[in-house]
């Protein structure tokens, strides 16, 4: 009969909802050819904490399709979409109407996109031996980048600490502890075959091999989302056809689901375009409030260190909050326009507030 079903810890996750006994029974014995994966590695999270929301991961392009049967409705329900939805994906920066007001007290922008190459797994699941080749070929598709875009890559291997503590302060470069990270078998062998490239102005960078095989970055000080997102596009386009050319592969796109990623939370353009802003009268008012208006622009406000690393101050992390659906155009679009009316009630709360 093979192996019995595991407990669920996470009651209330998407995995608890659709990972039922009859699923278990027919799927756990499979295997996935590109990284041997199994349904019982992609929901590792879900068994071993109680706090999940989703709680799956891919080992490989094959685990979206081989086990389809629970990945599809939970895709489906995170995401709000249906059954037969086709990813467009737009990356035309002239299609963007205006951009944030000059005014508003933005102290930076950043837009990133997740992108894993065909033929390799996918983090939670690829062998060490994919891991460096992976690292290998970015190497040397690093090298091809010219102009604003030209860089050096860092390996994480060897790196001093000075060197590595100075990425980590300018929000640069990731670490490892994270929970959910390890169970599902993202940080094995670290910090072998990881690494970090940027440009010489630090506005242009990449991340090799944290929670996708690669994390392409833009970012700059200031609130012009238009240059930042011009940046990306062309640096997107550049990375992909570096490592077309020494490797004759592309990156991993699904008709359906778009760009493919670890989490299936990040399928479709795997874009998350961000602003850090300060929204005092918004802080006056409450977390909940702010929270309650954003979901209205279909935005999505954080702390400034990250997704788990709660509130400072007044200032908030602003980003989409849809990744699948939507044209990266789309996408960036609603952030501008969702920032620049979240700026313009703050300048009333502060009033209401007695702090303008």
């Amino acid at each position: 009969m093979g192996e019995p079903m595991p407990e669920i810890k996470s009651k209330h996750s998407l995995v608890a909802k659709y990972v039922t006994k009859p699923i278990w029974d027919k799927l756990h014995q499979a295997v996935t050819t590109t990284a041997g994966f199994t349904l019982a590695k992609a929901i590792a999270c879900a068994t071993e904490y109680d706090d999940q929301h989703c709680g799956i991961y891919a080992g490989d392009w094959d685990s979206y399709k081989i086990f389809a049967e629970v990945f599809d409705p939970i895709i489906q329900e995170y995401h709000g979409i249906s059954g037969d939805v086709v990813h467009e994906s737009d990356m035309d920066v002239s299609k963007i109407k205006g951009n944030i007001d000059p005014s508003a007290p933005v102290h930076s922008t950043r837009i990133r996109v997740g992108r894993n190459i065909d033929g390799f797994g996918l983090s939670p699941g690829i062998t060490r031996t994919q891991r460096l080749d992976v690292e290998n070929l970015m190497k040397k598709a690093f090298a091809n980048l010219t102009g604003d875009l030209a860089g050096t890559y860092y390996p994480l291997t060897g790196m001093e600490e000075k060197v590595r503590q100075q990425l980590v302060d300018d929000h640069f470069l990731f670490v490892s502890g994270d929970k959910n990270l390890q169970t599902s078998g993202m940080e094995r062998d670290w910090p072998e075959g990881r690494g970090i490239f940027h440009n010489k102005d630090k506005t242009f960078l990449t991340w090799v091999n944290e929670e996708d095989q690669l994390r392409i970055i833009s970012m700059e000080k200031g609130g012009d989302v238009k240059g930042v997102f011009d940046r990306l596009a062309r640096g997107i386009q550049a990375v992909g056809e570096s490592v077309k050319k020494e490797s004759g592969k592309d990156f991993m796109l699904d008709p359906k689901y778009g760009f493919i990623h670890a989490c299936p939370t990040n399928l479709g353009t795997g874009m998350r375009a961000s602003v850090h802003v300060d929204l005092p009268g918004y802080t006056k008012e409450g977390l909940s409030v702010l929270k309650a208006r954003c979901e209205e622009l279909k935005v999505q406000p954080r702390g400034t260190r990250g997704e788990s690393g709660g509130q400072t101050g007044i200032t908030y992390d602003i980003s989409n909050k849809h990744r699948l659906g939507y044209s990266e155009v789309e996408l960036v679009q609603c952030m501008i326009d969702g920032v620049n009316s979240l700026v313009k009630e703050d300048l009333e709360l502060q009033k209401k507030h007695g702090i303008a």
